[in-house]
Parts: structure tokens; sequence; C-alpha cells
């Protein structure tokens, strides 16, 4: 039996020339040890999609400001909500039609085409001269920005199923780093000439927009990322219409020691999907917690003291979410696929959102401490926290992957994007709306200022914690 499927694999002409997602199964196959060029790729591409979502939250605020359009400084969190909620709004509008085109014509031209447009409206953004001019760019990069989902179905595509987890944690290291390292570039390159007078000056380019440069070396990394990205391969099936699609499923399952129960099913509704559904209503209530937390670790880390915050620096905070970084990586590359393994993805899930809610109850009495012990404290506790919840994420991306086929993989990671962003985009507006009211309520005789914010936060993530549990989150051990 082995004979008869090697040979037509052998023969190209006959059974995969005309078909890049057989030539991936193909390769998949006869594949041995850890897929390292495919974990880079993956990881560069999502990190290229994940930079200019965060990059801003570190010098928002202080953009906000030189708008002049905040008439009350306890009001310029609002406004700051408004630019960072543009972006995901602009992606919920059209994350399944994204997907649909890539489950139509590949994964690939929809990789590509994002990140280009993440070079384009990057910039723009950091070229923005007042408020509508932020929003309105900030909205179009999420709305023709469509590569998030396609690169979930291609991870899960690319992989051998024994490295499925590790694909998976890539998408959320890639991520959850890109929301780190995205704050500290913006960090670290916002208002260049004041903080590097003796290389940048105040009439140059970068004098006249300050947030221009970290928007810049954001845009250049997907240009790179964007022109690589045109060798990558499809793993989309498109089979010749003279072979009989299923016989060549089957081949290539044998080939690469597949359970023959593993073939593919009819295609169903992905709303009558509920291990799919579960998966995506549950990851919408932590993606609404790590949004709102995003933005407003960054607004408290840089309000000044007198409202309850650390009265940090953009470069202060660039360097805690430079250090939770290199952190977070190490933590994804070592320990994430063994405890995975060991304890699955549900399990993990619920454990980080259990230890999340004490860690967060502490940061207002973080916020009492000075000098050195602050310095501590805050850093661990942010390492902690993003550890947290990527170990939450990766644990539904594969969940949600697992529930669906390939030939729906790309659809219902559109679906789940759509889904996903219209909470991500209620995130940080509704964060922004509750940091400035918080404010207001320093001298409240129960949790005054930033204690209400991250009570809020907690009671989210508990929300969370609860649906991980039967009957609401059901798992399918679907891979194909």
């Amino acid at each position: 039996m082995a004979d008869e499927l090697e040979t037509p694999l052998i023969n190209k002409k006959d059974y995969y020339e005309n078909c890049p997602g057989c030539k991936v199964d193909l390769h998949k196959a006869g594949q041995t040890g850890l897929p390292i060029k495919e974990l880079f790729t993956v990881w560069v591409v999502i990190l290229s999609a994940a930079l200019p979502i965060s990059s801003l939250f570190p010098f928002v605020y202080f953009m906000i400001k030189d708008f002049h359009i905040a008439k009350r400084e306890e009001d310029i969190s609002t406004y700051a909500g408004y630019v960072g909620s543009a972006f995901m709004l602009g992606r919920a509008l059209t994350s399944v039609f994204w997907g649909t085109v890539a489950d139509r014509y590949g994964r690939k031209p929809v990789i590509v085409f994002g990140t280009f447009v993440v070079v384009i409206f990057n910039t723009l953004f950091g070229l923005s001269v007042n408020f509508w001019m932020a929003v309105i760019t900030r909205f179009l990069l999420g709305f023709l920005n469509g590569l998030m989902g396609p690169i979930r179905a291609y991870a899960a595509e690319i992989f051998r199923e024994e490295y499925q987890a590790m694909g998976m944690s890539t998408i959320s290291s890639a991520w959850g780093i890109g929301l780190i390292i995205g704050p500290a570039i913006g960090g670290f390159f916002a208002q260049p000439a004041e903080k590097y007078p003796a290389v940048f000056s105040k009439d140059s380019i970068f004098g006249r927009f300050p947030y221009f440069l970290p928007c810049l070396c954001i845009s250049l990394f997907s240009l790179v990322v964007g022109i690589a990205s045109f060798w990558l391969p499809e793993t989309l099936h498109n089979h010749d219409s003279r072979m009989p699609p299923q016989s060549s499923y089957k081949a290539l399952e044998a080939a690469s020691d597949t359970k023959e129960g593993n073939e593919s099913t009819p295609t169903k509704s992905l709303f009558k999907n509920w291990p799919l559904m579960s998966a995506i209503i549950l990851y919408c209530v932590f993606a609404l917690h790590d949004m709102a937390y995003s933005e407003i670790f960054s607004l408290w880390a840089v309000t000044p003291r007198k409202f309850g915050g650390l009265n940090y620096s953009t470069v202060d905070v660039g360097e805690v979410l430079s250090i939770s970084g290199c952190g977070l990586l190490v933590f994804q590359l070592t320990l994430y696929p063994l405890v995975e393994r060991y304890f699955g993805p549900i399990v993990i899930a619920r454990i980080a959102g259990v230890l999340s809610i004490p860690l967060l109850a502490c940061y207002p009495y973080i916020a009492m401490l000075s000098g050195t012990a602050l310095s501590v404290a805050i850093n661990f506790a942010s390492l902690l926290k993003n550890a947290l919840s990527i170990c939450i994420i990766t644990g539904l991306f594969i969940l949600q992957n697992k529930s669906v086929d390939q030939r729906q993989r790309g659809a219902a990671n559109g679906l789940a994007m759509t889904s996903q962003s219209f909470f991500k985009a209620i995130g940080p507006a509704g964060a922004g709306v509750l940091f400035s009211w918080a404010q207001k309520r320093l001298d409240a005789p129960i949790l005054p200022g930033a204690q209400v914010v991250f009570f809020v936060l907690n009671v989210i993530e508990a929300i969370g914690v609860l649906l991980t549990f039967k009957p609401f989150l059901v798992e399918t051990q679907n891979t194909n």
C-alpha cells in the first residue's frame, strides 16, 4: 500500500504539480527536525502586523496633548482611547472578507498585501498633523490589513501535527512580543529632537513630526517582510481539475502517517460549529481585557503622580516593555511548549486567568513605591502579566484552528478576527474613558483612582475564567 502511495507523490506531473498545498504537505511528510525556517517566517510576519498596533501607546498621550483637542488634562486619555480603537474598528469590518479571499485565492496574496498596507498607512500615521488624520490613518490601517486571520490559517497548515502547539505558540509569542516591543519602539524613538538633540535637529522632519521616527522604523521593517513574503510557499490546496481532490488528501495523509479519521469532512456552517464559536467568544473576552490593559498600562505609567500614575517618561515605559519582551520570548520558546503538552491549552488558559487577578490587584499599590523598589516591582509584574496573557491567547489559537478543516480555516479565522477586533476596538476606547473617569474620583471612598480601573479589568478576567469551563467551552480533536 505504501508503495502505491509513494508513486504518485514522486510523480510531480501526475500528482501535485499544480497544487501548492500538496507541495507543502509533501514537504511536511518528509520533514525531520524542528521547522526553524517556518517558525521564523510566521514569527516575522506576525511581528510586522503587531508592531504598529501598540507602538503608539507610550506617546499617544503626548500626541493628543500636542493636537490641543482635549480641553482638560483629564480628557486626554479619552481621545487617546479613540485613536487606539480606530485600528481595531477598521479591522473588524473587513476581517471576514479577507479570510474569505484567503480561502479562495490563497493565504499568500493577503499576507503580502497586508504587510504593504502597514508600510503605507503606519507611515502616514506618524505624519499626522491633527486628531482626525491620526484616527483616519489608523482606521484605514486596520480596514485594509487582513493578514492576521490568514497567517493563523497559514501557521496551522505549514507545520506538522507534532509542531502545531509550537506553531500556535509562535503566533501568540510574536503577537505578544510585538505588543511589547511596539511600545518600546514608540517610547524610545518618539520626540527624538527632544531626547537626542545631538542627532536630530528640531528643524528636521523628525523635529517637525515628533512621532514619525518610531512609525518609520516599523514601516521599514514591514517593507522588508513584505518583499520577503513574495517567496512564501502557498499552503492552500488548489488541485488540478483532472485529479480527484479526495484521493489526493488520502494519499498525503497516508504519507504523513495521519489517521483515517482525520480525512476531510463535509463543510458545515461556522456558526453551528460550537467548539469554534465558544473559543472565539472566550477569546473576545480576553481580547477586550488585553487591549484595555495595554492602553491602561501605558497611560497609567506616564500619568503624573497626583493622578495615581508612575510619572514615567516614554523612555521609561519603553525600558519596562523591552524587558518584558525579552523575558516573554524566552518563556515562549522554552517553557510554554512543554507545559502545553502536559496540561493542555484549556487548563493553561484557566490557570493563567486565575493568576492574573491578584497580580492586577497589586498594580495601584506598586504606584506607591519609588526608586529601585518601584523599578523591580513594575518590571516583574509587567513580565508576569504578559506571560500569563500569552498563555491564554496561545491556548485559544490552538482550539480555534483545531475546530475546522483547511477549507474553512481562512474564513473561520476571519470570523474570529472580526469578532475579536470589535472587542479590541472597545478595549482602548473604554479604557481611555474609564481612566479619565478614575482620575476625577481620586478621593472616592470605594476603589479610588486607579484602583477602580484595575478592578474593572479583573472583573473581565474573572468572566473569561468562568467561561473556560464546560458546558460553555468545548474542545474538538479535529486537526485537518
